[in-house]
């Protein structure tokens, strides 16, 4: 008998891929990538291949080699995932504007 591979959704993918983000946290801001605006993009297809496009607070971010990397690896972590294509972007530059409600009230900018 063959095993099946598991094939989640589309959907199902998404929200594991958001999941996984907010387990990733900016160090100089202790709220998560996701709720701090810094995802972009989350593009999944039905074969596993998850696209992502994402920034950083700024281009001379400390973590600017470290992060990216981090990102790949929980998303690369979820299963169903065959392959992460992560993008790097600075087109629109990151602003405090991006930040979540939620994380702005944890922040206490609201």
């Amino acid at each position: 008998m063959e095993s099946q591979e598991y094939k989640p959704s589309t959907d199902t993918l998404r929200w594991e891929a958001i999941e996984a983000l907010k387990s990733v946290f900016d160090p100089e801001i202790p709220v998560n990538i996701y709720d701090l605006g810094m995802i972009y993009e989350i593009i999944p297809r039905e074969d596993g291949h998850l696209r992502v496009v994402m920034t950083l607070t700024s281009p001379t971010c400390p973590v600017a080699e470290s992060l990216p990397i981090e990102v790949k690896e929980k998303l690369s972590a979820i299963p169903g995932v065959t392959e992460v294509d992560l993008e790097l972007t600075f087109d629109p530059p990151w602003d405090r504007d991006m930040i979540s409600e939620a994380a702005m009230l944890e922040l206490g900018l609201l």
